[in-house]
């Protein structure tokens, strides 16, 4: 008798890197928030030369719910951030027609690396804002309805 073979299938993704610019946050038509940021993650190598090299990676990344009202909200163009998420495939088209193809992260956690500064200019804990409550129930997975981006 042939035996089964079951594939581990993993989609993990973890980027520490910096906001390109300020987040978009927007809300669907049922007001769920849905931030946008794209983020820049570097990676530093030697080459054949021996000459260190610098390579820079943007990823876009989404954020629902409460934590991406709270990333649209405390995160601004330069904020450094460590985001845990799952790598998605989206498609969309153009306003002239034109079929485009890309892959965002759709974060599962998002921890802010820099201190925030409080209202009296005190600094704040880090924070970090896990994108779904385990114990509500509530899912990471975005709801089915248009993104308004």
């Amino acid at each position: 008798m042939p035996t089964q073979i079951r594939l581990l299938q993993l989609n993990n993704v973890q980027l520490v890197g910096r906001l390109t610019r300020d987040p978009e946050l927007r809300f669907t038509t049922s007001g769920q928030p849905v931030c946008r940021f794209d983020l820049a993650v570097n990676r530093r190598y030697k080459d054949k030369a021996g000459e260190w090299k610098d390579d820079t990676s943007f990823v876009p990344v989404v954020v629902w719910r409460e934590a991406g009202q709270r990333c649209g909200e405390k995160l601004k163009k330069g904020s450094p951030v460590y985001v845990e998420g799952r790598l998605k495939s989206r498609n969309w088209e153009t306003k002239d027609g034109q079929k485009r193809s890309g892959h965002e992260v759709d974060a599962l956690r998002v921890q802010f690396l820099e201190k925030a500064e409080t209202a009296v200019g005190s600094p704040a804990a880090d924070e970090d804002i896990p994108a779904a409550d385990a114990d509500s129930g509530v899912s990471a997975a975005p709801v089915t309805e248009d993104v308004p981006f």
